[in-house]
């Protein structure tokens, strides 16, 4: 059990707490800790959130379906780190997406009541896990911006001057193109193409894992149009 308050104490759930200040704040209060095979499934999008879930080992990832059926991965999530932080509470308290394991992945599971009990005992946990709940409104904020551009186009240029560092024309990624593919909701031939016609046209320069930005302004353009 060490290993599960240590895990948790990485969190930023639990940041500021040691391993052992947090096993004393369960006060041998229940947990389960459950296995998953690579691509099982953990949680389905709707199904009802009464629990808080952290992934102590491997990774997971968010999927959700278009009126299609085309799955789109929203993000992955890596150990150690808790899930669906903000929909715990409130009147539709559902998971937004399907949670799928990427390879064997070890998940632990806080009741509701457990959690409470957690966030009324401890100040630290308290504020952290507010500002939890505003990143991941913040991050789904620039999610739903993502998914309202059209084009692969605009989609590639959305993610390169969101994820870019300031005051530098060079970012570096360490996605495959399956992966950013699958990021972007599309097949990576279709993502393969537009970036070549994007460096044909002198917006970028492409390499395996790094894109060079050579014409912020027109690439800026392809957002404002």
């Amino acid at each position: 059990m060490d290993f599960v308050f240590s895990a948790l104490s990485e969190t930023n759930i639990f940041r500021g707490l040691t391993a052992e200040q947090v096993e004393e704040l369960f006060d041998g209060r229940p947990f389960r800790i459950r296995e998953y095979e690579r691509d099982q499934y953990i949680a389905y999008s709707n199904n009802t959130c009464n629990d808080m879930l952290f992934v102590l080992k491997g990774s997971v990832r968010g999927e959700m379906a278009d009126f299609s059926g085309k799955k789109l991965k929203i993000e992955d999530i890596p150990a150690p780190n808790p899930l669906a932080v903000a929909f715990i509470f409130g009147r539709e308290n559902r998971f937004p997406v399907d949670i799928i394991a990427n390879e064997q992945a070890s998940l632990l599971t806080i009741p509701r009541d457990v959690l409470i009990y957690i966030l009324q005992n401890s100040r630290v946990v308290l504020q952290n896990y507010l500002n939890a709940i505003s990143s991941r409104t913040q991050f789904l904020s620039k999610k739903i911006r993502f998914l309202s551009f059209k084009t692969i186009r605009e989609k590639i240029a959305n993610f390169i001057l969101t994820n870019i560092p300031k005051e530098s024309n060079v970012i570096e990624f360490r996605q495959t193109q399956n992966e950013l593919a699958d990021f972007f909701g599309i097949t990576r031939p279709s993502l393969a193409r537009a970036l070549a016609e994007m460096e044909e046209e002198g917006l970028i320069q492409f390499e395996r894992n790094k894109i060079t930005i050579l014409n912020r302004e027109k690439l800026n353009k392809l957002l404002n149009n």
